[in-house]
């Protein structure tokens, strides 16, 4: 399977992409393809702009950066998500390249995607009790899976918060491990 690997933090090295490398890792190992894509190193502009609005839902509507994004988004089977949990949602880098590239005709309307698997991994530094005390859960599940991916008529779709990731060495690293096997089970 070809993966693009989608990853959002402002440092390389954050437990975010300790995360994304680990899940990497294993996909890679289990014999898939991975393209690692990060916004940040990248500089990818998160900013809507008038030419990345909607006009007839073709591909050369779109400005060139929206073009070749979104030809590497298609060019894979599946994509990855990986980032930190900021005020119950996406950091606004990877909000802006949904905005820009899942855009109509292109990944929903009469979308030609390729996309049929999606993984959403998010980390947050609260424990799941504390997530749970006002269904912050459901919010971040209704929000990110089913208002993104649902909605994009991705048919194999799912999100994982690992929480409590202030709670020290060993919760981080039961996280890089569980991403590991996530990737080499995908």
């Amino acid at each position: 399977m070809n993966i693009l690997l989608v990853f959002c933090h402002p440092r390389n090295e954050s437990l975010s992409g300790e995360v994304a490398r680990a899940f990497q890792h294993g996909a890679t190992e289990a014999g898939h393809n991975v393209e690692f894509v990060d916004l940040y190193h990248e500089n990818f502009d998160p900013v809507l702009r008038t030419e990345d609005m909607y006009k007839d839902g073709n591909l050369s509507d779109y400005s060139q950066e929206v073009q070749s994004e979104f030809k590497r988004l298609n060019r894979n089977d599946a994509v990855v998500m990986v980032f930190p949990l900021w005020w119950w949602s996406m950091p606004a880098m990877l909000k802006g390249w949904i905005d820009r590239v899942w855009n109509y005709g292109l990944t929903h309307g009469p979308a030609k995607h390729n996309i049929k698997k999606s993984l959403i991994i998010t980390l947050a530094a609260v424990t799941k009790s504390q997530l749970a005390k006002r269904d912050y859960s459901t919010a971040i599940q209704i929000c990110l899976e089913t208002g993104i991916l649902d909605y994009n008529n991705i048919p194999d779709t799912k999100l994982v918060i690992m929480d409590d990731t202030s709670g020290g060495i060993e919760k981080c690293e039961e996280h890089i491990s569980e991403s590991f096997r996530m990737g080499s089970q995908f």
